[in-house]
Formats: C-alpha cells, structure tokens, sequence
C-alpha cells in the first residue's frame, strides 16, 4: 500500500454573513489627521512637527527660512 500526505486545513462550518463581516470591519476605517495652527503664522501643521513657513517649533526658531535671511 501507498500512503497518501494530504494536508487538513481549517474550514468554516458555514459561511460568514455580511453583516458579521461588516462588524469585524467596522474598525478598519479611515480617519482625518490630526491638523494644528502654528501659534506664529497660523498655518496648518502636523502636531509635533516644525512649521515650514516660519521655521518655528514651540516659539523657538529651529530652521531658517528664505523670508528671514
């Protein structure tokens, strides 16, 4: 005789519903980014970050910009 390797996989029972998919997804979604104001100029910026208008992060210059050489 012969011996057969088959491999055994994990089947569901049943099928999963949509609205149990749907669920488990609920999670996944996308959300808007944080956005701050720089307290200097007021443009937008990512939180933590230095502002590249003026260069400045927490009130102290960190990069010089072309305005100010």
């Amino acid at each position: 005789m012969f011996k057969l390797d088959l491999q055994r996989f994990a089947v569901p029972y049943r099928r999963t519903s949509k609205t149990k998919k749907r669920m488990r997804h609920t999670h996944l979604k996308k959300e808007a980014g944080v956005v701050v104001t720089c307290p200097k100029c007021g443009a937008a910026l990512r939180p933590h970050r230095a502002c590249v208008k003026c260069g400045n992060y927490k009130n102290k210059e960190v990069i010089k910009t072309e305005e100010e050489k």
